[in-house]
């Protein structure tokens, strides 16, 4: 969830599976740009071999609207993180109205969050207000840090240009660029001894 202009309330769509359809409420405040729809459907074509039976993170989630569609979609369960209280309380009351239980939300800044104890995940959305620069700090936790799977998928949502420093044994999979926006979707490699430095194919 970056920021950029505020999101218009009520406005956002589960794509598809078991939530099709629904809508998010989405409170009225500023800094709120929900990934777009076209963006999540491509996002989640891509991820449509691996999504079921997930374990996901989504960091900085904002309305939620990357991990319920994961939900949606079969996965496992969605830890979403979220350091507004007033966005967090509402992207609770869409869990509780959609009847989801397998999504949990923690009121707290990512960096915050990602000190804590670790769970490995299989799948990690990385989508911080655009304006705070977080992508590189953040990915660095979540590689360093416990909370990735070995082969665990990272999508990453930044500006046009893209974002530098990511960890070198995340592999780019698949990218696309929307408007001002650029999309990718990383698998993580196992790390290696920086002294070899060999060149990993891409996924």
């Amino acid at each position: 969830m970056s920021a950029g202009r505020a999101a218009t309330p009520g406005r956002i769509r589960i794509i598809a599976g078991s939530l099709r359809n629904s809508r998010l409420e989405v409170p009225d405040l500023p800094g709120l740009r929900p990934t777009a729809e076209r963006v999540r459907e491509t996002l989640f074509n891509w991820l449509a071999p691996v999504i079921a039976g997930a374990h996901c993170l989504d960091l900085c989630a904002g309305t939620g609207a990357l991990g319920i569609e994961a939900l949606s979609r079969g996965a496992a369960s969605v830890q979403f993180v979220e350091r507004d209280a007033r966005v967090a309380q509402a992207l609770r009351g869409n869990l509780a109205r959609l009847k989801v239980a397998t999504g949990q939300v923690a009121v707290l800044a990512a960096e915050e969050f990602l000190r804590g104890l670790p769970q490995p995940h299989d799948l990690a959305f990385l989508d911080p207000p655009f304006a705070l620069e977080l992508w590189a700090p953040l990915a660095q936790q979540l590689e360093r840090g416990g909370w990735l799977a070995a082969q665990a998928m990272i999508y990453v949502e930044s500006p046009r240009q893209g974002v530098s420093a990511l960890p070198q044994n995340w592999m780019l999979h698949r990218e696309g660029r929307a408007g001002e926006v650029r999309f990718a979707l990383y698998r993580r490699q196992n790390a290696v001894p920086v002294s070899h430095n060999p060149q990993l194919p891409l996924s």
